[in-house]
């Protein structure tokens, strides 16, 4: 097992990665307190041993499934369930679940009293890479992604690559997703995904590149938790990305794959990203894309779904679209436009791909 600290301005998380991270930090973490689990239905019908095991007498809160029940209905079962158990301010909210399970039940856990311990348990590979790790919790609303939320750090998150092993194949391409993310910021991701790009499909490989992963995220979060400025680094290909997942209904992995060809591509020809190591990002980003199923129609239509693009949380109320984009191995810069320049700009990158 390793371990992982992220220090910030209020608080200390320890990261834990490894399959035996659960036996040896539940019991310690469970004990003393009344405890509360978040978790939704597919990962309960899964997981039902793991839940008698280490929960028993814990009030557990099995919300549906799915980015549309990240919202304001289930964020309030979940509290009206934790303030019917009798939770009090020693108590944790135990997260288990995947992307959808972190953000909620951190929200839940950062609403309770004002602030009640968490503990993240993610089961997904994008949850276990990415979102467990940082403290962002939020619901959605009328259709804006993550609109309504907090910076609440987890006290501990337990990282079990064994979750991985359950996941369908759309879900582990949801993670690649993220994992590509990080080769744009890292140059040691990056050369490990170069390195490894016909693996992309194996599983062993992925697990290798969590703690990779965690520690890029961990370092930038502790530099800037409440994404003033570094942290909006963590955002590559989620401008465009965000747009399509909610117009299309795709994953968020596939979502941000998509938004960062486009992206890329666009900086490539704008002169904001180095040429030839743009042009080996996007070989890789394509790598990824070719274990999703979307196809080249897919980049043709593009320029109707950009509309939520206004709506991004990275916006700063001037009008223009901001994107995070790879500038160069190691660097990475915010680059603005006008809606319409912006429009042009993914179009023409759209029209590039589908002619290659």
């Amino acid at each position: 097992m390793e371990w992982i600290t992220l220090k910030t301005f209020s608080t200390e998380s320890k990261i834990y990665v490894g399959d035996d991270a659960l036996a040896s930090r539940l019991p310690v973490l469970t004990a003393g307190q009344k405890n509360f689990v978040v978790t939704d239905e597919n990962v309960y019908a899964l997981y039902s041993d793991f839940f008698k095991e280490y929960f028993q007498g814990a009030e557990i809160c099995v919300i549906q499934a799915g980015e549309e029940y990240k919202n304001f209905q289930s964020l309030y079962r979940i509290l009206e369930k934790m303030t019917g158990a009798g939770l009090h301010r020693t108590s944790k909210l135990f997260a288990v679940g995947g992307g959808v399970i972190g953000d909620i039940g951190g929200l839940a856990a950062a609403l309770y009293m004002r602030g009640i311990s968490c503990v993240q348990i993610p089961t997904t590979l994008l949850s276990q890479v990415d979102s467990s790790v940082g403290g962002k919790t939020a619901v959605d609303v009328s259709g804006v992604k993550n609109v309504v939320g907090a910076f609440y750090q987890p006290c501990e998150v337990l990282v079990a690559p064994t979750f991985l092993k359950t996941l369908p194949n759309r879900e582990l391409k949801c993670g690649v997703g993220e994992i590509v993310k990080y080769a744009a910021l890292s140059g040691k991701i990056f050369d490990l995904l170069e390195k490894g790009i016909g693996r992309l499909n194996d599983l062993e490989f992925l697990t290798s590149l969590i703690v990779a992963c965690i520690e890029h995220k961990a370092r930038v979060v502790e530099r800037d938790e409440k994404e003033a400025n570094e942290r909006r680094s963590l955002n590559v290909g989620h401008t465009t990305g965000h747009a399509l997942e909610l117009a299309r209904g795709w994953s968020h992995g596939e979502s941000v794959l998509f938004g960062m060809l486009l992206e890329t591509e666009a900086a490539i020809a704008a002169g904001v990203c180095e040429e030839a190591y743009g042009n080996r990002l996007v070989r890789i980003v394509r790598e990824a894309l070719r274990m999703t199923p979307i196809t080249e129609a897919d980049f043709s239509s593009v320029e109707n779904d950009l509309k939520a693009a206004k709506s991004d949380k990275k916006n700063t109320g001037d009008g223009k679209i901001q994107m995070a984009v790879a500038k160069d191995k190691n660097e990475w810069t915010m680059w603005a436009l006008p809606f319409a320049e912006y429009c042009d700009a993914i179009r023409n990158a759209a029209k590039k791909i589908v002619r290659e």
